[in-house]
């Protein structure tokens, strides 16, 4: 009888394994010792597809960079350039709230990641073609990947703890049912982030009809 044949050792096996170690416990959890035992694989195997610990969690951010949607830049897509910010922005902070232990490595920027650099192309692209001045097309990428990554980072509904001993009114006059926003983390961590991205969107808003107005340099 023939014996059961293990899984082949893969990169993507090895990133899917240590992305459900990061989703579960934190980047703290992620060692080739641990992620060896997880794939029942020896652990210099898995220097056959990765150098080291900070590669693997690289290809981890780069798997959760390529779940956010892109197709607002398409040449072909009717959304003008606020629509197309606005539903990437709610697109990428989505794919980075169901991974929140990996943000801070996603925050600090794409580095050489094949699908963090096709975000970073994608809208920097669709801001020229919108009319942006490049070097303003590569602010508008700082600061959206500034205020989506930020948003994920953490819960400012869950900062307040549900103990409403915790604030007396004598000291905090005015947050008297901060004790609510836990249990109301989602509709308040969703308004505040459409909140600010609206106000972003339309500040940039103001820019571009400047940035239109002014004369053209010959």
């Amino acid at each position: 009888m023939a014996r059961p044949r293990k899984p082949l050792l893969s990169r993507d096996r090895i990133v899917a394994t240590a992305g459900a170690l990061v989703d579960a416990e934190g980047l703290g959890a992620v060692s080739t010792r641990r992620l060896a035992a997880e794939l029942g694989v020896s652990g210099p195997s898995l220097y056959n597809h990765f150098r080291n610990k900070d590669e693997i969690l690289d290809a981890v951010a780069d798997s959760v960079s390529a779940q956010v949607d892109l197709s607002m830049f398409d040449e072909d897509d009717v959304r003008d350039w606020r629509t197309a910010l606005h539903d990437y922005a709610v697109s990428y902070r989505a794919a980075l709230t169901a991974h929140p232990h990996i943000v801070p490595v996603l925050a600090q920027g794409p580095g050489r990641r094949p699908a963090g650099l096709r975000v970073a192309d994608a809208v920097f692209g669709a801001m020229v073609r919108a009319g942006w001045p490049p070097a303003q097309a590569t602010h508008i990428g700082a600061l959206m990947r500034y205020f989506i990554t930020g948003s994920a980072l953490g819960s400012f509904a869950r900062g307040f703890v549900d103990d409403e001993t915790a604030y007396d009114p004598a000291d905090y006059p005015h947050l008297g049912q901060a004790h609510l926003l836990a249990e109301r983390q989602q509709r308040v961590d969703e308004g505040a982030f459409e909140t600010g991205l609206r106000a972003l969107i339309d500040g940039l808003g103001g820019q571009y009809e400047t940035v239109r107005a002014a004369p053209k340099s010959s």
